[in-house]
């Protein structure tokens, strides 16, 4: 992997913080090589007395299972920081990548689905923990192990290694092939894990246009059809990984078998391969460790190449571009001069797509305290007035001002005191009832989120609640009018000095429509007021009409 993609990156980063466990990891690594060699070499010398019917003292035994012991223990131990490695990397990226999700512009969440988004922060994150702790670094180790195996064979016995090295290619171009369709297989995994991913929510979303139009069937023939591509991925996968090791074990034993016979023949070939009972013992527990660690090489190769998918997935998405940056210099932008235009919209193109015109020189403004209400037909592009204003986009051309400062530039802290935006529906987040209404805000306090609540005409109901305000928000049994307050009451909790309001009694009948506007009357005193509105009712007598679009 190039150490110059964003991935990369956050390894190097995390390695540079933690030198410590990174230094103890590689000294429990060539440990766990070292205390690997040295069994074998001490059984050769216990054998070789045996056979010469030489007394085998207490202290050599003692040393060959004092090392097997610790071989034991220092694997283990690798294994235990291998996996912490991992888990510190895993957290690095995850941690990276939510970071990363502050600063995306809005366009990318309307360019890519939900269950994608998800997939590369669950699946891809998981491929690639398990990259770390069972991939790349074990790979490393234990291509070490089997190099040092190798020139101990050599060392005792020329023609013997000579054989393993010369069967080693051929292992090599068997490892590859199965790397090849293993990594073929996973890729197909992912696509129809992210497809899953994306249909689930997707179907919750709908469920009741689905219910509605009796779509059930199809949805769940898609959702079927989905899994079934998985799972034919998953099946090859697990294919060529049980036909892997079979044949690496069966290559061990020919291998020991043709040592052997090779050893047991006479004249010159005796004297090339020639070697003591004891060093055959050696060489025969040699090779068993030789194709130990050959074996998981193959499995840490899949899982590096499973991973493979998911480092580019995430490298993508941390080399998206990001909105602009803010100017946090700025302040009082919420201040302006009754007498100035507070709100300015200079001759605004915009489009999504940089084809389909949304907003052609568009010019209005508003005044400080006015109140306006931004109507047309839909899709005409009142909601992009919104996100315009909210600095969510940039325009194609002209200029959107807020006191003379483009809103695209003001700082996100700013602006949660700047603006109050209540949308058609209330968005939930998990939290109590104060939460709800603060965001979790820490310049929010309870007396002000009590305020809003009391301006919105919510205090008593949410006082009769089991815990009150610190009522879990899951646990309570609002209306769908008790939670538009709600969502004005988050609005208002930050005293922001433009109030946003979009088509927020739409779905709302006459009874509830009218607690809402009273509330709108009250939280609209002393702001700035934008609303967008299909109809005109008794709330927008007083404002003034913005016709936006033909």
């Amino acid at each position: 992997m190039n150490k110059n993609t964003p991935l990369m990156s956050v390894v190097y980063k995390i390695i540079f913080n933690s030198k410590g466990m990174t230094f103890l990891t590689i000294i429990i690594i060539v440990g766990s090589i070292v205390a690997t060699l040295f069994p074998p070499l001490i059984l050769e010398r216990i054998i070789n007395l045996l056979t010469a019917q030489r007394q085998v003292h207490l202290y050599l035994a003692l040393i060959y299972f004092g090392l097997v012991a610790l071989s034991g223990l220092l694997e283990s131990g690798q294994n235990i920081m291998i996996t912490k490695f991992g888990q510190k990397v895993t957290y690095g990226i995850r941690r990276e990548m939510c970071a990363k999700l502050q600063h995306l512009p809005t366009d990318y969440f309307t360019r890519n689905e939900p269950g994608k988004i998800t997939s590369r922060f669950v699946n891809d994150v998981d491929a690639v923990d398990s990259m770390f702790t069972n991939g790349i670094i074990s790979m490393f180790a234990d291509t070490f192990k089997v190099l040092s195996i190798l020139i101990v064979i050599f060392y005792k016995s020329k023609g013997l290694g000579l054989i393993i090295i010369l069967v080693t290619p051929f292992i090599f171009a068997i490892t590859r092939m199965f790397q090849k369709r293993i990594l073929k297989s996973q890729l197909s995994n992912r696509m129809a894990i992210s497809k899953v991913n994306n249909h689930v929510p997707e179907t919750i979303s709908n469920i009741r246009m689905i219910h509605t139009l009796f779509r059930q069937k199809y949805m769940e023939q898609k959702y079927d059809d989905y899994i079934e591509e998985s799972y034919a991925a998953t099946d090859k996968s697990n294919l060529y990984d049980s036909i892997y090791s079979p044949i690496i074990i069966f290559i061990s034993s020919c291998i020991i078998a043709i040592m052997m016979i090779l050893v047991a023949l006479g004249g010159q070939v005796q004297q090339f391969f020639g070697i003591t009972v004891g060093t055959a013992v050696a060489i025969i527990a040699y090779v068993g460790k030789v194709f130990e660690p050959l074996e998981s090489i193959g499995m840490e190769i899949q899982n590096i190449q499973s991973a493979v998918a998911g480092v580019k997935r995430i490298n993508e998405f941390l080399q998206e571009p990001e909105r602009k940056k803010t100017d946090s210099s700025i302040v009082n932008v919420e201040y302006a001069p009754n007498t100035s235009a507070y709100i300015r919209f200079e001759h605004v193109n915009f489009s999504y797509d940089k084809e389909n015109t949304v907003l052609s020189d568009l010019c209005f403004s508003v005044e400080s305290g006015e109140a306006i209400t931004l109507v047309g037909r839909t899709g005409a592009g009142k909601s992009t007035v919104f996100r315009l204003l909210l600095g969510l986009y940039s325009p194609d051309k002209g200029r959107v001002l807020i006191n003379g400062v483009d809103a695209d530039k003001i700082s996100d802290a700013q602006k949660r005191k700047l603006f109050g935006y209540v949308e058609q529906s209330f968005h939930p987040v998990a939290g109590s009832i104060a939460e709800q209404i603060s965001l979790f805000s820490p310049e929010i306090s309870l007396k002000q989120v009590e305020d809003a609540a009391k301006l919105v005409g919510l205090h008593e109901n949410i006082l009769n609640l089991p815990k009150g305000y610190d009522t879990p928000a899951e646990n309570i049994a609002f209306s769908q009018g008790q939670f538009q307050l709600l969502s004005i009451a988050r609005a208002i909790a930050a005293s922001p000095k433009i109030l946003l309001l979009d088509e927020i009694t739409a779905n709302l009948d006459s009874n509830t429509e009218r607690q809402i506007m009273e509330a709108l009357n009250r939280a609209s005193q002393g702001r700035t007021v934008i609303s967008i509105s299909h109809r005109l009712h008794e709330y927008t007598y007083n404002h003034k009409i913005i016709q936006i679009g033909k």
